[in-house]
């Protein structure tokens, strides 16, 4: 679960520049926080990301230094790049080699800060 300071934003990122799928959503008016879920494919098949929007936040979330990224496994890691780069999304570190491997990776930046490593499928 990652928190996110504008669900929307988020949501698109995931969906649109990794293409994932909103698997499920939910509001908690009690709580003041909605829950969005996204995947690739099910959620009985595969692992889904939890964004918690909690609806008071204004500021961004420090992102702490025990977070280091999540990870997905792509088809063509260059490809995959220029894709998210032409719909706007931040490619921070391009594809390439990994420094001492022959594993290629890259890693992206949704909306609030948080990276995103792409691992090419060997």
């Amino acid at each position: 679960m990652i928190r996110v300071l504008d669900l929307e934003r988020s949501i698109s990122f995931y969906q649109d520049l990794l293409g994932m799928h909103l698997l499920r959503r939910k509001d908690y008016p009690h709580g003041e926080f909605t829950l969005a879920f996204l995947g690739f494919d099910d959620e009985t098949k595969e692992a889904a990301l939890e964004l918690t929007h909690n609806w008071g936040q204004k500021e961004p979330y420090e992102l702490g230094n025990g977070y280091g990224h999540i990870a997905i496994r792509v088809e063509n890691i260059y490809k995959t790049c220029e894709e998210i780069e032409a719909k706007g999304g931040k490619v921070p570190r391009p594809a390439g080699p990994m420094k001492g491997s022959s594993s290629l990776i890259a890693f992206v930046e949704d909306p609030d800060g948080y990276k995103i490593e792409l691992i090419q499928k060997s």
